[in-house]
């Protein structure tokens, strides 16, 4: 559960430049359903309608979560309330793009009374390592909406390789900025990063992020 956060994100996440998600389509133009205001626009699933820049992860619509095995009866779900992440977008030469992302690691969450500061402070040492990171190190386009994010993952002071599966959810003009959004999965190994036995199974990290485009 610890080793998901850090994912991040990824932003962990974070994250996902070239991908695309099966969700609702949208008329051509990025039109949106009846009910939202004029001047927005809803994401189409086509990466190439962001364009070239900066991208800050907008907080508010972004998530990093941690799934992992609960002795063999359930999988747990965890999440971090705080992470970050800039993107350096290239439409043109998705593989020019790159990645970083930060999450807080005492910022994790469980619907288990006073468990999420035992993980904290226990296993994931946060007092000492507050911040888990990721930096993307190759982009790779599969399709025109799927895609590999290659990175090196640091949480609790080790760091490994960390390989995310990128499916773009959508991108376009936005509202006041062009965004775009992604949702990236990807697998840990607790060992890696010192995590103890109690932790023998891969943790499963899923991050949800969208991006506004900086400047």
């Amino acid at each position: 559960m610890t080793k998901l956060m850090t994912t991040l994100l990824a932003a962990g996440a974070s994250l996902a430049l070239s991908q695309a998600f099966a969700g609702p389509a949208f008329a051509a133009g990025g039109a949106c359903p009846p009910g939202v205001p004029q001047g927005i626009f809803c994401g189409e699933k086509d990466a190439s309608l962001a364009p070239a820049g900066i991208y800050g992860m907008d907080t508010q619509h972004a998530a990093v979560v941690a799934r992992v095995a609960h002795m063999g009866y359930s999988i747990s779900v965890f999440r971090f309330d705080k992470a970050e992440a800039t993107l350096t977008w290239d439409p043109v030469v998705p593989a020019k793009s790159s990645v970083t992302a930060a999450v807080e690691t005492a910022s994790i969450t469980s619907n288990v009374a006073g468990f999420a500061t035992a993980i904290a402070d226990k296993y994931l040492m946060s007092k000492a390592n507050p911040t888990a990171t990721f930096v993307s190190t190759a982009f790779r386009q599969t399709d025109a909406t799927h895609g590999q994010v290659e990175g090196r993952l640091t949480l609790m002071g080790k760091t490994a390789p960390l390989t995310l599966d990128v499916v773009l959810v959508g991108a376009g003009k936005g509202f006041g900025a062009p965004r775009i959004g992604m949702t990236a999965r990807g697998w840990i190994k607790p060992g890696d990063y010192g995590m103890p036995a109690v932790f023998a199974d891969p943790i499963e990290l899923v991050i949800d992020a969208e991006f506004a485009k900086q400047g």
